[in-house]
């Protein structure tokens, strides 16, 4: 009598559900800051969602270290940012400010988190995209969605440490939002801090950029989120203008290419 080998089931290894299970805390992260945002806990809303950032940012590192990136995890990661960085800041700023004027102001939120999510799936329709020309360039397009998070809520760092209660009128807040909203769904060409490289000899400097940033954060983080997204929006007319000196810089080289000499 033979005996049959048992048939081996392969279960997913380990190292594929780390990079997940931190995309799921991004998202758990988010809806928290939502939970914070119902009982008026406004600083800690704000830092669940700046938790679900760090956390967006870290797990596509993770997922590239132990070599357990899939299309699953792409997936999950678009979910996790259209709630976390979508949904949550929308109702958060609806809670704080908005709900005052409750028609226009739910009409702003929902056209934001709608706007994140369309912006999240043209960027899910070109990921697999090469040959797109900000892409090559080293350009994203439209602002990302964790930066329009972080911006939609500008008003709340400046209104934490000023106190000054006009910053909480829907009628200047709607604008912003609607603002930050479109600047995801535009095509204006934004860093991608990807593909940005450091030259050898301000490594040190930058070190201690980052070390200063930190010990910002920690001591005054309303005024350095502050001072961080008013910086970010003053580099897009340069990110905008090196997209342009990019292209011209191409089609001047495509041109001498197919000139009268070329094969």
């Amino acid at each position: 009598m033979s005996l049959r080998p048992r048939p081996q089931t392969r279960g997913i290894p380990l190292r594929a559900v780390a990079p997940n299970a931190v995309t799921a805390l991004a998202l758990c992260a988010g809806l928290t800051g939502v939970r914070f945002a119902i009982g008026e806990e406004w600083e800690r809303a704000v830092l669940m969602v700046m938790l679900a950032g760090t956390l967006d940012g870290i797990d596509g590192q993770v997922a590239r270290m132990v070599r357990a990136e899939s299309r699953f995890g792409a997936e999950l990661d678009s979910l996790s940012d259209a709630i976390s960085f979508g949904v949550a800041p929308a109702l958060i700023l609806y809670l704080w400010s908005l709900m005052a004027a409750p028609k226009l102001g739910w009409i702003v939120a929902l056209l934001y988190a709608v706007f994140c999510a369309l912006r999240l799936a043209r960027f899910n329709s070109q990921i697999d995209n090469a040959a797109h020309p900000r892409k090559l360039a080293g350009f994203l397009t439209g602002i990302p969605a964790p930066a329009g998070a972080a911006l939609a809520m500008l008003p709340i760092y400046i209104w934490l440490w000023s106190e000054e209660d006009v910053l909480r009128s829907p009628w200047l807040v709607t604008p912003w939002v609607a603002f930050v909203g479109l600047l995801m769904v535009s095509s204006v060409a934004t860093y991608s801090w990807k593909s940005l490289r450091l030259r050898r000899n301000v490594r040190f400097e930058a070190l201690v950029i980052v070390g200063v940033l930190g010990a910002a954060l920690v001591t005054a983080p309303w005024q350095t989120l502050t001072a961080v997204c008013l910086g970010y929006l003053a580099t897009l007319p340069f990110s905008a203008a090196a997209f342009r000196r990019v292209m011209r810089q191409r089609e001047a080289a495509e041109q001498i290419g197919a000139g009268p000499g070329a094969a």
